[in-house]
């Protein structure tokens, strides 16, 4: 008996297809990394024992892989991240094996980290898994500074009302299909 296909296949094979042929200009593959990287060293400053880990890992490169996206991140003596230069040797290599978009974010909703090749060292892997497992965005914080805290909290429980329901509509909507297989 055939696989029942995802009602996403479609947008699936879509994705695959653009993805193959169009590939974004080198500046803004570099500035979006850039940003990211600017990203994640905020919510590790908010997390001094994260800073303190990375510290101890300083120089140490961890390469992040999914399909055609490719990020290099090398950790600094300050317990921060920076990118790693193109030609650095990687100590740990993360590979996503999930090719889905929509299962990457039917794997986030439902709370489920993405399946992950692991290449390299184990104690490094084992400290960007305390990372992952360990460290949050505080958006309620960082939206307090720009609107204050009582819109702020009022914003944040709304999103954690939407995010119950998608989890929930995600984990019934899984259900079916799961005891299909």
């Amino acid at each position: 008996m055939a696989k029942p296909s995802s009602p996403f296949s479609f947008l699936d094979d879509l994705f695959n297809r653009v993805g193959e042929r169009l590939q974004p200009p080198a500046w803004a593959v570099a500035e979006v990394q850039h940003r990211a990287v600017l990203f994640l060293n905020h919510v590790l400053q908010q997390e001094p024992e994260a800073q303190q880990r990375i510290a101890r890992q300083k120089g140490r490169v961890v390469q992040f892989h999914w399909r055609f996206v490719t990020m290099k991140l090398v950790a600094t003596p300050a317990g921060l991240l920076d990118l790693a230069p193109d030609n650095a040797a990687s100590d740990l290599t993360l590979t996503v094996t999930e090719e889905s978009p929509f299962g990457l974010a039917k794997a986030t909703l439902a709370g489920d980290k993405p399946p992950v090749r692991i290449e390299g060292d184990v104690q490094l892997a084992a400290e960007v898994n305390w990372l992952v497992d360990h460290v949050r965005w505080d958006v309620e914080d960082d939206l307090a500074r720009v609107i204050g805290d009582v819109p702020a909290h009022a914003i944040a429980t709304g999103a954690g009302r939407v995010v119950t329901a998608l989890r929930r509509f995600v984990g019934k909507a899984a259900g079916p299909a799961s005891a299909a297989e």
